[in-house]
């Protein structure tokens, strides 16, 4: 049998909220959880790409920015996703320089057309008539947020639109979760994070946050990862179910 591991240092393991925790705020990533990148597949067939290549591409682009971070550096989402998309497509069939990089500015142009899901109207106005705050976290461009929220007709019900620029590091970090919730006027036990991606759900669950994972058709959420205090299929089912316990009760 292997050895057991020990718990893990008081400092790391993952807080609980306050006793008289009460649901203040609500954040929000928006790469895949609020916004469809499903567009993009077709961006990538028009550059000559494959368009399975675009998740790999995603993947890549949050690999090296988590990397950066790690090593205490930073770079903003757009630069690294530049990068990743010119080596993509250069391996991909030889491409000089000059054609990689003008394939990768028409896929990135994309990214400033993104829908949103169907699901993200109702759900953010449910949510606010709930009387809570409502800010976006993003590892990418709040501008990109902006036109985003605009499309989705919920622009005026954000508090703030934030991203990792702020604190000059990318989620899953501390720091960037702490930045949000001080933006937001709120303690890390009164905000709940709300994505699609366990990392990110993780990752705010360790910084004192809240967590609410939205599947959206995925089957299982890893058990390397904190439990999320929440699970739903999307946004308009989370917001129905906290609207059944009542914002005190999160």
């Amino acid at each position: 049998m292997p050895p057991e591991q020990p718990a893990p240092p008081e400092q790391d393991a993952v807080p609980p909220p306050p006793s008289a925790y009460q649901l203040k705020a609500v954040v929000f990533d928006v790469n895949e959880t609020l916004s469809d990148m499903t567009p993009l597949r077709a961006r990538f067939e028009e550059a000559g790409a494959p368009a399975d290549l675009m998740p790999v591409w995603f993947a890549g682009v949050l690999r090296d920015g988590f990397a950066l971070t790690a090593a205490g550096a930073y770079a903003d989402f757009a630069d690294i996703a530049r990068d990743g998309l010119r080596t993509l497509l250069a391996d991909l069939d030889g491409r000089g320089a000059d054609e990689a990089d003008e394939a990768a500015a028409h896929i990135l142009e994309g990214m400033a057309a993104l829908p949103p899901h169907p699901d993200v109207a109702g759900g953010v106005h449910a949510l606010r008539r709930s009387g809570l705050r409502l800010v976006t976290m993003t590892n990418g461009s709040p501008e990109l947020t902006d036109g985003l929220l605009k499309r989705a007709g919920v622009r005026d019900q954000f508090d703030a639109l934030l991203g990792v620029s702020g604190p000059r590091c990318w989620k899953p970090a501390p720091d960037a979760y702490r930045y949000a919730v001080r933006r937001a006027g709120v303690r890390p036990g009164e905000a709940l994070l709300v994505a699609v991606h366990p990392w990110d759900v993780d990752g705010a669950q360790r910084a004192g946050l809240a967590g609410a994972w939205l599947r959206r058709g995925a089957p299982h959420y890893p058990e390397t990862m904190s439990r999320p205090k929440w699970i739903a299929e999307d946004l308009e089912e989370l917001a129905e179910a906290l609207a059944a316990r009542g914002t005190g009760g999160v």
